[in-house]
Order: structure tokens, then C-alpha cells, then sequence
């Protein structure tokens, strides 16, 4: 006979409900407790999420720093040598997306994030004694193959302890790290170059420095980041139930971080991420606005130097507009949230980008050019969170997730093959190719945007009028993820 108080049955019995995967009469979360466990998770997840990616911009972009301090005169950057330095980096970081996020969860997401971090640390120091153009590629390489799997890994880890619509903000929080590193790093540069010592002088010292920092926070942040809300150590007992509850809750018919550890590896899950018109559509666009972020980013020292200024002139100009982009990334995200929408917003944002490339083509005075570097990153910068906080709203159960947006940041980080290659030596100062080229790719940014607004107000509206329902008798409602008649795709 069970003795046990009413109260107590009830949690029991809902526990039960919920590992079975069912959804209960006694769902509701106290808005006092959500708030604080929100709190909780945002003071103890946030600012290293935040660090780590900014460390993993400044290691990946510093090259171009290092270029206008001595690494091009150097090491013999002739031709386009120095921008398939660039591109190599990206060979390894495509192709390790989905298969790193895969291994998160088996890793734990506090670890994997970590010890990825600790590695692309170590190699971006070595950077910094490479002597020779076959060694530069050689690090290239390995940084890539390194911070492969933290782009999507930290968006699928940020998942798994967020409601839907909490999640944009927080994907820009972290995000904001990306145009803040070229305003960072741009002073942190200036500054290191100056350093001469046991016959390194100047460049090397931006990667053996920078390299060592992500070395020393990513250990100490080994130990510090959770796996799931149910393992966090800094919630209580009751405070880790609902953490993983909550999400439930949100997403109906899809697992939450509690079940993600139950859950297991299925090919149908892997075909249903990769045949889904979300995915499709929002990789592709997700390509296309990597073109202009990763190009703004890597040749942005270059662009302004090629307006008349100087090395160290030119690095602090990069500031302004990279600062301006860390704080229209955080008021965009923000807005999006309240409004619970991320394809009008993104319209917004490549409207703005494309004012920034059209005053760089019709002038030629040297200050509205720089002006549309504002323009540029203000608008471009924020298109990259919201697309891939809009495909992780629009997918589920974990796999599903985890493989969707591990394809989208693999097909989207190949536009760093074109960026890499749009601003060419023999083009500078003008760079009249490399700006007309972001410009078209601004203009099909807004069409894939629009396109993908509409299916998904088709979508919904099929939904809502019952026309999916067929699917309740496909199969466990709780493994219908995305697929559920009831869940609504985010706009």
C-alpha cells in the first residue's frame, strides 16, 4: 500500500508519465521557479559560452591581423597564397559538423565544448613559430578540423537547456562574441605587435598569446559547464526536475534534454533532418549570409587599409563597426524573441547590409565608404543567430536536431569558400568585384528569407486544419518531433 502523501504521488506519477514520454494534465511550471531557474542557467552557461566563442573568432580571424603586421612580407603571401591560407581552413570544419554533434551527447556537452576549445587553442600558438608557407597551411588545417564542431555544438547544447522562444536571445548573447572579437582583437593586435622578443617579432606574438588564453579558459571551463539541466549542479533537486520539464512542456511531441539521454541514434532520424524544407532552405540560406559575414570579418583590415590608412590606423578602425554589430546582434535577438519571429527580422538585417555595400560601390570618398562598413555589420551580423536559431526552433526530437543543424552549419561554413576569395590582391583598394559580389548575395538572402516565410505560413495553416493529423498513426506521438500535427513551425 502506498503511504506516501498526495502531493508526492502526484510527482511521482508525473515522472512516470513523463520518462514514458506522455504529456500530463499537471504540466504547468510556477513562472516564479521558471524565472529562476532561467536565472540560474544564464549566470552559470552564458558568459563561458560567450568566451569561448569569442576566443574561437579571434583564433580563426587573427591571421588577418597578423597580415598587415609582418605575416604576408614574412612568410612570402604572394599571389593567392594568402587567401587559400584562408580557405583551408574550412576543408576539416565542414566536414566534422555533423559527426561532432553527434558526439556531444556521448561526450557530455560541458567536456566536448571544453576539450575542443583546449585543441584549437594549442594549435592557433604553434601558429605563431610557423616559419614556412607549407606550415601555415598545415595549422590552418588543424584549426579548422578543431573548432569544426563548436558552432553548431554550442547552438545544439544551448537547445537543450532553453524553451524555443528563450533560445534567439541567448544564441545572441553567445553570437555577439563574433563582431566583438574583430573590435577586441583589432586592439589586442595593435598592441602585441609591438612585441620583439627571442627573434619573434611582432605577428607572432598576436597567436601565441591569443592561442594561450583559450588554452587557460577553456581548461577552467572544463569544469564548470553542465551536460543537461539534470545534471546541474548549481540547481536543486526539484530546481533539475523542471529544468528538463519545462522543455517538454514547450516542444509537444518532442524529446526534451531529460529524454535526450534515452534516445537513440536512428538513420530515420538522420533522413528526416536532412529531407525537411526547413533544413533545405535554411542551409542554403544560411550559405549565402556566411559570404558576407566571413569576408566582412577576414578582410575588413584590409578593406579600410585600402582607403588610404595605415597598419596600426586601419586595425583601430575595424573597432567601431565591429562594436556596432556586437550591439545591434543583441537588440535584434532580443526583438526577436518578444516577437517570437526570425524571418522578418532577418529581412531587416540584409536590407541594412545591402545599403552598407551599395555606398561602398557608389562612392569614392573614403568616409562614406567607411560609413557602409557600419551598415555592413549592423545588418549581416545578425542574420547568422537568427537563421540558426530559426532552424532549432523548427526541429526536433534530439538527433533530429542535432543532425539538421549540423548539416546547416556544414553546408552554410562552405560559403567561407567564396568569402575567402571575393577580395583579391590585385583588386585592392577599391575591391569594386568583392563588394558587388555581397551585394548579389545580400539580394538572395532576401529571397530565400521570403520563401521560406511563406511555406511555413502554408505549413501551419495545413496543420491547423487537420490535414496532417494522418501522422498520429505513424507512429509514438513523442517521436513525431517536428512532424506532430500540433507543433507550430516558428515564423
Amino acid at each position: 500500500m502506498d503511504t506516501r502523501p498526495s502531493d508526492e504521488k502526484a510527482m511521482g506519477a508525473e515522472e512516470t508519465d513523463l520518462k514514458k514520454g506522455v504529456a500530463t494534465d499537471r504540466t504547468e511550471i510556477d513562472p516564479v521557479l521558471d524565472k529562476r531557474i532561467t536565472r540560474q542557467l544564464d549566470n552559470h552557461i552564458l558568459p563561458w559560452i560567450f568566451i569561448l566563442w569569442l576566443l574561437a573568432f579571434i583564433d580563426r580571424s587573427n591571421i588577418g591581423n597578423a597580415k598587415l603586421d609582418g605575416l604576408a612580407t614574412e612568410l612570402h603571401l604572394t599571389g593567392d597564397k594568402y587567401n587559400i591560407a584562408l580557405t583551408v581552413f574550412y576543408i576539416l570544419y565542414v566536414l566534422i559538423d555533423i559527426p561532432a554533434n553527434w558526439a556531444l551527447k556521448h561526450v557530455g556537452g560541458g567536456h566536448w565544448l571544453a576539450m575542443i576549445a583546449i585543441a584549437w587553442g594549442i594549435v592557433g600558438t604553434c601558429m605563431g613559430a610557423v616559419k614556412t608557407y607549407g606550415g601555415l597551411i598545415a595549422c590552418r588545417l588543424l584549426l579548422g578540423a578543431c573548432e569544426g564542431g563548436m558552432f553548431g555544438g554550442i547552438i545544439l547544447y544551448l537547445s537543450m537547456f532553453y524553451k524555443r522562444h528563450q533560445l534567439m536571445f541567448r544564441l545572441g548573447v553567445f553570437y555577439c562574441a563574433a563582431p566583438l572579437s574583430g573590435a577586441f582583437g583589432g586592439l589586442l593586435a595593435t598592441g602585441l605587435a609591438e612585441i620583439k622578443f627571442h627573434g619573434y617579432n611582432g605577428w607572432p606574438w598576436i597567436f601565441f598569446v591569443e592561442g594561450a588564453i583559450t588554452i587557460v579558459v577553456a581548461s577552467v571551463a572544463f569544469f564548470f559547464l553542465p551536460h543537461t539541466p539534470a545534471k546541474c549542479a548549481f540547481l536543486t533537486p526539484e530546481e533539475q526536475w523542471h529544468a528538463a520539464h519545462r522543455l517538454r512542456i514547450d516542444l509537444y511531441g518532442a524529446a526534451n534534454a531529460e529524454t535526450v539521454e534515452e534516445e537513440h541514434f536512428t538513420w530515420l532520424a538522420v533522413r528526416h533532418a536532412f529531407f525537411n524544407v526547413n533544413t533545405i532552405a535554411m542551409s542554403i540560406n544560411f550559405f549565402i549570409i556566411l559570404v558576407p559575414i566571413y569576408s566582412f570579418s577576414l578582410f575588413l583590415p584590409s578593406i579600410i587599409s585600402g582607403l588610404g590608412y595605415k597598419a596600426v590606423h586601419a586595425q583601430l578602425l575595424t573597432v567601431p563597426p565591429n562594436f556596432l554589430a556586437f550591439l545591434t546582434v543583441l537588440g535584434s535577438s532580443w526583438i526577436s524573441d518578444k516577437i517570437k519571429m526570425r524571418g522578418p527580422v532577418i529581412l531587416v538585417g540584409a536590407s541594412l547590409a545591402a545599403i552598407g555595400y551599395i555606398m561602398q560601390l557608389a562612392s569614392h570618398h573614403p568616409g562614406i565608404k567607411y560609413g557602409g562598413t557600419f551598415f555592413v555589420a549592423a545588418g549581416a551580423f545578425p542574420c547568422s543567430p537568427l537563421i540558426l536559431a530559426w532552424l532549432s526552433n523548427n526541429l526536433a526530437p534530439h538527433y533530429i536536431k542535432a543532425t539538421g543543424l549540423g548539416l546547416q552549419v556544414a553546408i552554410g561554413n562552405c560559403g567561407a569558400f567564396v568569402a575567402t576569395f571575393t577580395y583579391l590582391a590585385q583588386d585592392a583598394p577599391n575591391y569594386i568585384t568583392g563588394h558587388a559580389i555581397n551585394l548579389g548575395a545580400i539580394g538572395l538572402i532576401l529571397i530565400f528569407t521570403a520563401a521560406n516565410m511563406a511555406y511555413i505560413r502554408w505549413e501551419n495553416a495545413a496543420r491547423a486544419s487537420g490535414k496532417r493529423d494522418y501522422r498520429l498513426q505513424q507512429g509514438p506521438e513523442e517521436l513525431l518531433g517536428y512532424r506532430h500535427p500540433e507543433f507550430r513551425y516558428t515564423m
